[in-house]
């Protein structure tokens, strides 16, 4: 028996969200947070553990800020299934731009954009909220075990424009010629790389970090642009666009990639600790063991 049910279930759902007003959209949000706060249970004490130990925070202000993560979860889940009703001018009213003349003069380099970026905020809404003001968005994508949930993620990516790449496939040398060809190709540098990976500290821990990002800048030489995606207080998000990342290169391809991923980690938790309720913190960002770590 096939899971096909699972696709048209979602596809059903979000079609009756794209007729419901958007400031309703964000209060059934937050009653789904609140759900899902208390019924996940081991995501919700390893986002509690995590946090505790990345920001040093007490129980009581982690179980706050994680109860406020959840919540914004909740948002982003709903935001992502109102996704067919996006349309430029409704992004005009929900998404805001900072800085957005980092990434026009990036692109007028003529060689594409690497965007930095994390799974921090609704992500999903970062990529089409850029697609839908004019930028010519590409990403890498992780395949999710369920089909069922690619296919309909997928499609909307589409519907917003997006190009994708699948990670870890020969896609990556069709990402490297979108790229050449102009595009912005977001990379999502916060999750653990396993035994690809190089160790960095993040967040007072050793952390199996990706390089691919420090790749492309070196191999390439694209402009990487740091772009993060929150929540504005109001409703809707702010997309916050910082100065370009430069590659130095000494000739040193192994550690002038180091050096340029410990940058870019360093960025990426910088806003961790400014927006810390918009981060994953249940994410397994720590898996891969380092070999210095005690047993």
């Amino acid at each position: 028996m096939t899971n096909t049910w699972q696709y048209y279930l979602l596809k059903t759902i979000s079609r009756i969200i794209c007729l419901l007003p958007y400031p309703w959209l964000l209060a059934f949000g937050r009653l789904l947070g609140r759900a899902y706060y208390r019924v996940a249970a081991r995501q919700r004490e390893r986002a509690i553990a995590q946090i505790t130990a990345g920001l040093g925070l007490s129980r009581p202000e982690a179980e706050r800020t994680i109860r406020s993560l959840f919540v914004k979860l909740g948002q982003t889940f709903l935001e992502v299934m109102y996704l067919p009703a996006l349309s430029p001018a409704k992004v005009g009213r929900y998404i805001t731009i900072e800085n957005r003349h980092y990434l026009d003069e990036a692109l007028s380099r003529g060689k594409g954009v690497a965007v930095l970026s994390a799974h921090l905020g609704n992500w999903e809404w970062l990529g089409a909220g850029l697609s839908m003001n004019g930028f010519p968005v590409a990403s890498i994508v992780k395949s999710q075990p369920n089909d069922q949930h690619n296919r309909i993620i997928n499609e909307y990516r589409q519907h917003a424009g997006i190009e994708m790449f699948t990670r870890g496939t020969t896609e990556l040398v069709a990402a490297a010629k979108a790229l050449k060809n102009g595009r912005v190709l977001g990379f999502f540098s916060d999750q653990d790389a396993g035994k690809n990976g190089v160790f960095v500290e993040f967040l007072g821990k050793m952390a199996s970090t990706p390089v691919g990002l420090a790749v492309f800048a070196r191999r390439l030489a694209v402009p990487v642009v740091p772009a993060f995606i929150v929540r504005r207080p109001e409703g809707g998000h702010r997309i916050i666009v910082s100065p370009p990342l430069e590659f130095t290169a000494t000739g040193d391809d192994a550690a002038d990639d180091y050096t340029f991923t410990v940058k870019a980690t360093r960025i990426i938790e910088d806003t961790i600790r400014r927006y810390p309720d918009e981060w994953l913190w249940f994410q397994k960002r720590w898996n891969t063991k380092w070999a210095g770590e005690q047993a």
